[in-house]
């Protein structure tokens, strides 16, 4: 669970404090059986491939200026289409999604998990939720979450307390798997 190097984090930064818990999630939620999806990663990847393939064509193009003021126009459009697409991507199917993730081998559920957070700026208050990737599937579970400070996860010095915050995220894990909680 814990590792020999501690992850230490700006308290002052709340995207230090964000990357590194996020980071914990993943790996926390990856141990459970859960297997990354990247299907989401790749699309935005290959997206950001066409409109850099547009700006360098359009940039490169043989003829100059007033000779290629068409082509240059129809790149303009061509780019300004893909990152319109790639925008709607982003802001409908991740959110704000760290991770998601395939069902678990042997489950009976058909779809895994999207794991987002929340920590807004000049706010303690990092919410993690759990839901289903696909919410529309008969098998989707109810989306579970929590708010809690981080103060109660790291030191004064900035180091991560894994053990704090394995055992919350798990109880989560747990509960939207529908696992009874354990007594402490």
């Amino acid at each position: 669970m814990a590792n020999k190097n501690p992850k230490k984090a700006n308290l002052l930064d709340h995207h230090s404090i964000k990357h590194i818990l996020d980071e914990s999630v993943s790996e926390i939620v990856t141990s459970r059986g859960y297997v990354e999806d990247v299907r989401m990663s790749n699309v935005r990847l290959f997206m950001g491939t066409i409109i850099i393939v547009i700006a360098l064509v359009a940039q490169f193009y043989k003829k100059k200026f007033p000779e290629n003021r068409d082509f240059l126009i129809g790149c303009i459009v061509l780019y300004i289409v893909f990152n319109g697409i790639l925008q709607l991507i982003i802001h409908t199917k991740e959110k704000n999604a760290i991770l998601f993730t395939y069902p678990p081998e042997g489950s009976f559920t058909s779809t895994g998990l999207m794991v987002s957070s929340k920590l807004p700026r000049f706010s303690d208050l990092y919410t993690l939720t759990i839901a289903s990737a696909d919410p529309k599937s008969i098998s989707a579970g109810k989306p579970v979450q929590f708010t809690k400070s981080v103060t109660q996860w790291f030191t004064k010095d900035g180091i991560l307390v894994e053990g704090l915050f394995w055992k919350d995220v798990l109880a989560l894990v747990d509960e939207y798997a529908g696992e009874p909680k354990k007594n402490k």
